[in-house]
């Protein structure tokens, strides 16, 4: 006679422990599970972060009757021990999820003034973000340790981001100064073969070429501009961060003559700094109002060679100034033949919040707004160059 034995299913077991550290413990969560060693450390940095924080009763427990344990304190060493343990439990992409809820919902901004916070944080692009809108405010001692985590994240995106930059563009700046009536030492051979197969003659073994594509002496020179336009208020953060690297990277082409201008109610130029994105970042002032039209004006009084003119509008639209006048400069710009591209981010989060009228009558000008991705912004570029439609994501 043979015994039955029920065995615990490791599948139903790891099931039930992942569901104890969302549910975060106690009589409600129906699990009756109780967590041990790296778990019991890994629920404890949930709960400090997001555990419940109603209002403590006299007897220092919440309204619903458990104990309040959830918060990080106030001091900053509390902060970094906290810091350190979510390095050590979760993953990297997890880690700058959970410091930015930090930042948000438990107000530690302003422990980011302080060296030793710095020194423990995981560094990104929100990271980066929070410290330039606090920037004006840091202590000397602070200073350094800041920039020092913005060149890292800057560095970071500049080595995933420049080389498929610079090799897209220079293919597109290539085609687009290709010219149909090339001198003999100008002819682009491979290209003018292949464009008049259809003109082989089999009888003399050899292909008639009834039009030759040359690449143009122009190659030499600079043959493009492109102006950044840029909207630092608040929400637009990660889009300043990503457009001060791609900025430098046009500007190290030799034929894009690249201009970056940063505003709010304010327009500032920050061309001359533009080889160096961690300059062109604590030269902007995020948060404040924003005057689109006085940063176009600004734009179109640099452009010289509107016909070769690619100017790019970085902003959530929410116009300050005046607007009719805002969309009277785009129509000019557009009809003296500057290729006109409205992003609404430049950032891996989508499309933000966006006044959506604005996007409309920029679109009725022929002038699409649309969120880009870093990773598609160089093939935006490339369309913007050589004045085909842009690629823009379906919603």
């Amino acid at each position: 006679m043979s015994t039955h034995v029920n065995r615990p299913n490791p599948a139903d077991d790891e099931r039930t422990r992942r569901w104890r550290l969302v549910l975060g413990g106690g009589d409600a969560d129906g699990t009756g599970r109780a967590l041990t060693g790296t778990d019991a450390a890994m629920d404890g940095a949930l709960t400090a972060l997001y555990g419940r924080t109603r209002q403590p009763d006299r007897a220092g427990r919440d309204r619903a009757g458990r104990d309040r344990s959830a918060g990080l304190g106030a001091s900053a060493p509390s902060v970094v021990r906290w810091l350190g343990d979510i390095r050590t439990y979760f993953p990297s992409s997890v880690v700058q999820v959970m410091q930015r809820d930090a930042i948000d919902r438990l107000g530690l901004a302003t422990l980011l003034l302080e060296p030793e916070m710095l020194d423990a944080v995981e560094a990104d692009v929100h990271l980066v973000g929070t410290l330039l809108s606090l920037h004006k405010a840091m202590p000397e001692t602070t200073r350094e340790t800041a920039r020092a985590v913005v060149r890292k994240v800057v560095d970071d995106l500049e080595k995933r981001l420049a080389g498929r930059t610079r090799a897209t563009l220079t293919g597109a700046l290539d085609r687009s100064a290709r010219i149909s009536r090339p001198r003999h030492r100008d002819i682009d051979w491979d290209r003018t073969i292949r464009a008049n197969l259809k003109h082989y003659l089999p009888e003399h073994g050899t292909v008639v070429p009834e039009r030759l594509i040359g690449h143009g002496r122009a190659s030499r020179g600079i043959r493009k501009e492109v102006v950044l336009c840029v909207d630092q208020s608040g929400s637009m953060a990660a889009s300043v961060v990503h457009a001060s690297v791609f900025g430098a990277v046009l500007a190290s082409m030799r034929s894009i003559a690249t201009r970056l201008v940063v505003f709010d109610t304010a327009v500032v130029d920050l061309t001359d700094r533009i080889d160096d994105p961690v300059d062109v970042l604590f030269g902007t002032r995020l948060g404040g109002g924003t005057d689109i039209n006085r940063a176009l004006a600004h734009c179109q009084s640099k452009i010289t060679r509107p016909a070769d003119t690619v100017l790019v509008l970085i902003s959530d639209l929410y116009e300050g100034g005046i607007r009719d006048e805002m969309l009277k400069r785009v129509a000019a710009m557009k009809a003296s033949g500057v290729q006109f591209v409205a992003l609404l981010a430049l950032s891996d989060e989508g499309a933000p919040a966006y006044d959506r009228d604005h996007a409309a009558a920029l679109a009725a000008l022929g002038v699409p707004a649309f969120a880009c991705t870093p990773d598609l912004f160089p093939e935006v570029m490339a369309a913007a160059l050589e004045k085909r439609p842009l690629p823009i994501p379906a919603d």
